[in-house]
């Protein structure tokens, strides 16, 4: 497996189908040296902040189609 260095520059949109988060980003990705141990993912808090609201969106629409008995 390959490491890289991804930095977040915006996001874009964020959806969600078949039991998969699929988000649109603008970012640079770079590859790390060899012998990096895992990939590492960089944003503002601003940003972050952004995907937290996306994602809690995003949750609460896949709650809200299961039913009862799955939550």
């Amino acid at each position: 497996m390959k490491n890289h260095a991804i930095e977040i520059a915006r996001f874009k949109s964020i959806a969600h189908a078949h039991g998969l988060l699929e988000l649109q980003v603008d970012a640079g990705v770079l590859a790390t040296p060899p012998g990096a141990e895992s990939s590492v993912l960089r944003m503002t808090e601003e940003n972050a902040r952004v995907l937290q609201a996306l994602l809690r969106g995003q949750l609460a629409e896949v709650d809200r189609r299961k039913g009862r008995s799955q939550r």
